[in-house]
């Protein structure tokens, strides 16, 4: 139905004095609430390099303490929704989810593997330079590293086998080196066969390889035995806030009058701007950290699009009768206090601590605002979190082959 056919509809029943009919066409937000249709979930997860540890550890307090409260040790957050999409960062947390995995693992691997992940900082003109001339050593390093971890966490489980045995769908932006286009490895009940036989981990590996940071990632093409590897670049490069990625997506899968609910969480950004005068505004590549400088710049600005574009879209598309809500948590302003530790490969220990400090802190308002009964963003979270199946009592959904070892 068009959005004219609709509000030629509500005109007619204003005429004819139908109140109910205007009331269940102009307000689906209320229909909704009285309607026993499942809403289809989506959770949206952004990319920040190590602050994917913050991400992390909002999840796992914010979780532990509606479990508590539930009276049950753990809850499988990951069978809260139909579809995941994360990128770089966010999609190591969202495939951690997909498979079963505790949170507080995830906090483990971000600590005991960072350092290696990313073994030299620039932190600013000097170590962009040191970096410049032993770059490929530190890059082939961290990608051994996250490649280890990743397996440790994620086993050798495709695509395929996270929508068969889970029924979880899962979208994670990447770019195709070969065409210089954007990618999504997906796998949805619309979405055919090509990404099935992706594992995870590889998945993993290319929605990360941020260019400065990591090396890029080649991988097998399942669909291609013995062939050459493809090669990709970081989703975060077209789509570090995916969640536009899992708007289209919802639409595509969801019934065509059931109610989609967007859950997207971002990595505690950087605070927005910089103050510059006119002298300031010529910048050389060195001050830019030789393009280090870049990526957090196209992180904050990607994150503000998307957002609003997701919340543009859903809005007329409501307005057409189409329930869309999304929240975006937590929504309260970075403490100026953090800057110091949001770089992309801080690996610190401080850097950590705080981030995962300022998470328990994010997470405890969350809860305050599901606690508050005239919060509808609160209240959409609230349900969420009471509809979670409770995690089995050995705290692991699917083990892995360490975990069967053991």
């Amino acid at each position: 139905m068009s959005c004219r056919t609709r509000q030629v509809q509500e005109k007619e029943a204003i005429v004819a004095g139908n109140s109910d009919e205007v009331a269940a066409t102009a307000s689906p937000d209320k229909a909704d609430v009285s309607s026993l249709k499942r809403p289809f979930r989506v959770l949206s997860l952004d990319g920040g390099g190590m602050r994917g540890i913050y991400t992390a550890a909002f999840l796992a307090r914010l979780t532990d303490q509606f479990a508590r409260i539930r009276g049950t040790t753990a809850l499988d957050l990951g069978a809260g929704f139909d579809l995941i999409t994360g990128t770089s960062t966010g999609a190591i947390v969202g495939c951690a989810l997909a498979v079963g995995r505790p949170m507080q693992e995830v906090v483990s691997l971000y600590r005991d593997h960072g350092p290696k992940i990313f073994p030299h900082r620039i932190t600013g003109k000097r170590s962009a330079l040191f970096r410049a001339g032993r770059g490929s050593t530190y890059v082939r390093q961290g990608d051994k590293a996250l490649r280890e971890a990743l397996t440790g966490v994620l086993g050798a489980k495709t695509m395929l086998d996270i929508f068969q045995v889970r029924n979880i769908s899962l979208s994670i932006p990447a770019v195709l080196m070969s065409t210089h286009r954007a990618w999504v490895f997906k796998k949805t009940p619309r979405s055919g066969v090509r990404d099935d036989l992706y594992p995870l981990v590889d998945v993993c590996m290319a929605t990360s390889a941020a260019p400065i940071y990591r090396s890029l990632a080649a991988i097998n093409d399942p669909n291609s035995a013995g062939g050459p590897k493809q090669v990709f670049a970081d989703g975060g490069l077209w789509a570090n806030n995916p969640i536009m990625v899992g708007l289209v997506d919802a639409l595509t899968i969801a019934g065509p009058d059931q109610p989609i609910e967007i859950y997207s969480l971002g990595t505690c950004p950087r605070p927005e701007g910089d103050h510059l005068d006119e002298e300031s505004a010529h910048r050389s590549m060195l001050d830019w950290s030789l393009g280090a400088d870049v990526a957090p710049l196209s992180i904050s600005a990607q994150e503000f699009a998307f957002d609003n574009m997701a919340r543009l879209l859903a809005n007329a598309m409501s307005d057409c009768g189409r329930s869309i809500r999304r929240v975006r948590f937590p929504n309260k302003a970075v403490p100026a206090s953090m800057m110091p530790y949001l770089a992309l490969d801080d690996t610190r220990p401080e850097a950590m601590d705080r981030l995962v400090h300022q998470a328990h802190t994010d997470a405890d308002l969350t809860k305050s605002a599901c606690d508050d009964r005239n919060n509808p963003e609160g209240a959409m979270i609230s349900r969420l979190m009471n509809d979670l199946p409770a995690m089995p009592v050995s705290g692991v959904v699917w083990p892995t082959d360490d975990d069967q070892k053991g």
